[in-house]
């Protein structure tokens, strides 16, 4: 068995992906929460946002993980389409998720969907992403490992999903927030340990990208996206905030009207 490092550049891809992931729960929750306050194409759109905002955070704490791999004996080289289709399957089941929630009428039985489908899309997305994998070997995979990989992946979806329902401070959010971000990195390195490589050493070229080729420079683009949509949530008024204004401003139109209509002296 090839002896795997989870940490070839110590501590940083750890804490560099725990970073994405609590990021990308802060603002699929807030996104969520916003959704919740409104209704029609806005409610859409903040839902949209959100599951955009936790599938990538999902997506790149993997990959930002992935950074770090290492296995003796074996270079490592990345399927590209496979990489890519676990990046879509993220958005699409995250995506399930919070539509289910931001639309359903029944929480307890939605909430339990969500958190299913949401769960398992993540474990699918996890493991598509090792699967695209490409070294000099064989990968084997601890059954029980797994199972409890998939377990926390339920688990972590669930709790995003209820937090998204009753949390709507930002202080309580951001603390939900590092506590997924928490959970989600746990369930990574619950399914690293889970595996393990039989090195069968040859001088063949590896087909695929190189982590640095694909892998870091698309994991900075996301990154990139969730930081700067963090912004322009921030930025952006509540809806409470812009309802608020309406009737000021439709009352200073109708001052306006009656001192015009007023006689002069």
């Amino acid at each position: 068995m090839g002896h795997l490092d989870h940490a070839t550049f110590g501590w940083l891809t750890p804490v560099l992906s725990y970073a994405m992931a609590a990021v990308g729960a802060a603002l699929g929750l807030r996104c969520t929460v916003r959704a919740l306050g409104t209704s029609g194409r806005s409610r859409r759109n903040w839902l949209l946002t959100a599951a955009s905002a936790l599938g990538t955070g999902i997506w790149t704490t993997h990959f930002v993980a992935m950074l770090g791999f290492g296995v003796t004996g074996t270079d490592i080289r990345y399927d590209v389409p496979l990489t890519l289709l676990s990046l879509l399957i993220a958005m699409l089941v995250v995506g399930a998720g919070v539509f289910a929630v931001g639309y359903g009428r029944d929480r307890p039985r939605t909430l339990f969907a969500g958190g299913l489908t949401t769960g398992l899309g993540v474990a699918s997305m996890h493991y598509l992403g090792m699967a695209a994998l490409r070294l000099h070997g064989t990968v084997t995979y601890d059954p029980v490992l797994v199972t409890a990989s998939v377990v926390i992946a339920v688990v972590a979806a669930t709790a995003a999903l209820w937090a998204a329902l009753h949390i709507t401070s930002p202080g309580a959010v951001a603390v939900a927030s590092l506590v997924m971000g928490a959970a989600v990195s746990s369930m990574h390195y619950t399914g690293m340990l889970a595996i393990g490589v039989r090195v069968a050493p040859s001088g063949a070229e590896l087909p695929g990208a190189t982590v640095m080729q694909f892998i870091f420079p698309l994991a900075v683009g996301l990154g990139s996206y969730l930081f700067l949509t963090s912004a322009f949530v921030a930025l952006s008024p509540p809806a409470r905030d812009r309802t608020a204004g309406a009737p000021a401003t439709a009352s200073g139109g109708a001052s306006a009207q009656r001192a015009a209509r007023a006689p002069a002296g």
